[in-house]
C-alpha cells in the first residue's frame, strides 16, 4: 500500500528578490507546472547546503547573490496523486517531506541561467506572493501556502 511508502527528504527554496517578488519557474517535464526550486537532500548533506545547491542546479544562481535569511523548523510533507507514486523516484516514496530556505536575490536577473546542464524549467518569472498559489499544481498548494505564511511576513 502506497500509504505505508516513506517521503523523500527534500529542500526548498523560496527566493525573494528586493522588490519583494518569489522565484517561480515552469518545469520542463510539465507545462503550465510552476514552482519554487526544490530537490533532494543528498546524504551527509545539510538542508542549507542542498538548498544552495539546488538553487544552482536548477536556475544557475550562486551562493555569493543570496542571503538565507530563514529556514523552517519543521518538515512540511505532501503526497504525490495515485498517478504519480508509481511513476516519481522509482515508486519508493509517497511524496515528499521538505525544510524551506528563505533566501534573498541579491544579484540581477542576468544571473539567472535555468539552461543548466540538467534543466528543470523551461522558463521563470518573478510572481507576487499573492500570486505565487494560482500558479502551482494542486498537490503542492497546501505546502506553499504554509510557505507563505511561514516566509510571507519577511518578504
Amino acid at each position: 500500500m502506497t500509504n505505508d511508502l516513506p517521503y523523500r527528504p527534500c529542500v526548498g527554496v523560496m527566493l525573494a528578490n528586493q522588490a519583494g517578488e518569489v522565484f517561480v519557474g515552469e518545469r520542463i517535464d510539465t507545462p503550465g507546472a510552476w514552482q519554487m526550486p526544490q530537490g533532494g537532500i543528498d546524504p551527509g548533506e545539510s538542508p542549507v547546503d542542498a538548498a544552495l545547491r539546488e538553487l544552482w542546479e536548477e536556475t544557475g544562481i550562486t551562493a555569493s547573490v543570496v542571503t538565507v535569511e530563514a529556514v523552517s523548523e519543521e518538515w512540511l510533507r505532501y503526497d504525490l496523486p495515485e498517478d504519480l507514486r508509481g511513476k516519481l523516484w522509482k515508486g519508493r516514496f509517497r511524496g515528499q517531506e521538505q525544510k524551506w530556505a528563505l533566501m534573498r536575490f541579491n544579484g540581477s536577473d542576468a544571473d539567472i541561467d535555468i539552461l543548466t546542464a540538467h534543466p528543470e524549467f523551461s522558463a521563470w518569472q518573478w510572481l507576487d506572493p499573492a500570486d505565487v498559489l494560482d500558479h502551482i499544481v494542486p498537490f503542492k498548494r497546501e505546502v506553499y501556502a504554509q510557505v507563505l505564511a511561514l516566509f510571507g511576513p519577511r518578504i
